[in-house]
């Protein structure tokens, strides 16, 4: 039975990769850009004017992250005397070496810059800067690269790194020595 269900698995994966794959290419063919070593394993809404979006080399995307480069606002406005002519379009562009955490969402007129980070669940409506971290909704300004760098170090998974080489080995390795620590609880300020 558990040869059965991971064949399902596996069927479903290589379904689900080849729908993200045609995704992706088909937004290219609609005038996306995308720069070398793009990395998206599971599905990224890239909004009806994929033309209007920029990513650079390196750049990794989580799933269901959404490019929301037109306000569907205006639709209401257009109602009202006076704002027949609203619309809202706006250019998205993503550095290089960026890394967009899962269901995070970025509005039109933006610009990750090169070296960035943006945490999960995250609503991006303002431009980063280079080498930043960026979470919340309004993401805003968390840290530098280097400052997260230095936190993911000094909690850094011990492990022989050799290992990264045959993940099966990796996984028994980790699961029968990762140390039971968890984060404490923290008062809201």
């Amino acid at each position: 039975m558990y040869l059965f269900h991971r064949i399902i698995l596996k069927l479903n994966s290589l379904w689900k990769s080849m729908i993200n794959k045609a995704n992706v290419n088909s937004c290219i063919l609609r005038g996306m850009k995308v720069g070398k070593n793009f990395n998206t394993p599971d599905t990224v809404y890239f909004g009806t004017e994929p033309y209007l979006i920029e990513i650079g080399d390196d750049v990794n995307i989580a799933a269901n992250v959404r490019f929301v480069n037109h306000g569907g606002t205006t639709t209401l406005l257009r109602k009202l005397p006076g704002y027949e002519d609203a619309r809202i379009f706006g250019r998205i562009k993503i550095g290089n070496n960026c890394t967009i955490g899962l269901n995070a969402v970025i509005t039109q007129d933006v610009q990750m810059g090169n070296n960035c980070i943006l945490g999960a669940n995250s609503v991006l409506s303002q431009s980063m800067p280079d080498n930043c971290v960026f979470i919340g909704n309004p993401a805003q300004f968390l840290c530098t690269i280097e400052d997260y760098g230095d936190v993911v170090l000094s909690n850094n998974a011990e492990y022989p790194r050799e290992l990264e080489q045959d993940r099966k080995k990796l996984d028994l390795y980790i699961k029968a020595n990762l140390p039971y620590k968890f984060k404490k609880a923290r008062k809201i300020k």
